[in-house]
């Protein structure tokens, strides 16, 4: 178990692996409860850069499961969360206070520069989404039909392998969507 100074969590909380998810998430070892957004009191900043070093896979399990996966699709999207969004926190930032417009001139200005070519959706993704798949480029893994919110799933499978969607407004916040296989 890693050191809280260093992790930025509170006392009693760790980082631990979803083996099902292939995800972070936390886990508080006196109370015995978990859940995948960071706690509050955490030290965003610290728990940022440990994140970066010990828990950034680069999709560690991509192209390893894509066989038999017939009738569904691989994406990653980039998250920016507002505060009128389902679940408003992240592991950026424990209360997210931002107006939806301002969450979409952000993700505006990320589309911006993957559309110039400065950047991939996944470099962008790693630091800037508020979700946490960000430890894995925005890599959500296969899904198919019904495992996702409508919204996010009818633009991730209208996608061709390599695209990227408009901004998708879901529940959950604004997407940029890009479809991996």
């Amino acid at each position: 178990m890693a050191d809280t100074t260093e992790t930025g969590l509170p006392p009693n909380w760790e980082v631990r692996h979803s083996q099902s998810k292939n995800l972070p998430y936390y886990f508080n070892s006196v109370e015995r409860v978990s859940r995948w957004e960071p706690p509050a009191e955490t030290d965003t900043e610290k728990l940022k850069l440990y994140m970066a070093k010990y828990h950034n896979n680069k999709g560690a399990a991509a192209g390893s499961a894509e066989e038999g996966q017939q009738g569904k699709i691989r994406a990653a999207h980039l998250l920016i969360k507002h505060r009128d969004s389902r679940r408003p926190s992240s592991w950026r930032e424990n209360t997210i206070t931002r107006t939806k417009e301002e969450a979409y001139d952000i993700i505006k200005a990320h589309q911006d520069r993957i559309q110039a070519g400065e950047a991939s959706l996944g470099q962008l993704a790693s630091t800037e989404s508020d979700c946490s798949s960000a430890r894995k480029e925005g890599d959500l893994g296969f899904f198919g039909r019904g495992d996702m919110q409508k919204e996010f799933e009818d633009a991730a499978f209208a996608l061709l392998k390599g695209e990227v969607s408009d901004i998708v407004d879901t529940a959950s916040g604004l997407h940029l969507i890009e479809r991996l296989a």
